[in-house]
């Protein structure tokens, strides 16, 4: 089926430290490690900043929309994905809220109200990214970023080996056409040089 009976778990928290062991995920972990594996994949959370790109306040958006997410998928499944009878040991509950607790929580703690007070102070006709770029704490701010994206990022591929998916962060290569292995061989039907339209 794709899906392993268990998955070593290896990761770095900041101010938690190194999470590791091994999770044996039951059918309710699996299910609701593909729904906030979908979710972090699709988000900003693990997309990387450059120096000058995206908005800060997009980042933000996408890390809050993230902990109500999480929170979500948490009632959802109950106590199915954190039993008592496995406690102290590696489930999705205890990810999910180490995460939530030690990374997300903080960096909306810290830095939501920071940006909101930066942004009031917009003047008319300056836009917004540019009003960002000027912010004296935009530099650090990005930095936080960047070390939530890094154990995100190792949290969704944690997520994808137990939910049995493909890692869709690094996404393989499409086959080029005319090459081995390719989609199209040279002078075949649907080829350029076979003069049938594809």
């Amino acid at each position: 089926m794709g899906r392993p009976a268990e998955v070593a778990v290896k990761f770095s928290v900041p101010f938690v430290g190194e999470i590791s062991g091994t999770w044996r995920p039951d059918d309710a972990e699996r299910k609701a490690a593909w729904e906030l594996y979908v979710e972090l994949i699709t988000r900003v959370s693990v997309v990387e900043l450059g120096p000058s790109e995206g908005v800060l306040r997009e980042a933000l958006s996408s890390q809050y929309t993230l902990f109500h997410t999480t929170r979500d998928i948490l009632r959802r499944y109950g106590p199915d994905v954190a039993p008592r009878s496995r406690q102290g040991e590696i489930t999705f509950g205890s990810l999910a809220v180490t995460v939530l607790n030690a990374v997300v929580r903080p960096l909306l703690t810290r830095w939501h109200p920071a940006l909101a007070e930066h942004e009031a102070a917009r003047l008319p006709g300056v836009a917004p990214q540019q009003h960002e770029q000027e912010w004296e704490q935009e530099a650090e701010l990005r930095q936080q970023l960047r070390l939530a994206r890094h154990t995100l990022t190792d949290l969704a591929r944690v997520l994808a080996e137990v939910a049995g998916a493909a890692d869709l962060l690094a996404p393989a290569q499409p086959r080029i056409p005319n090459q081995p292995g390719g989609g199209l061989e040279s002078g075949g039907a649907g080829s350029p040089t076979s003069g049938n339209p594809t």
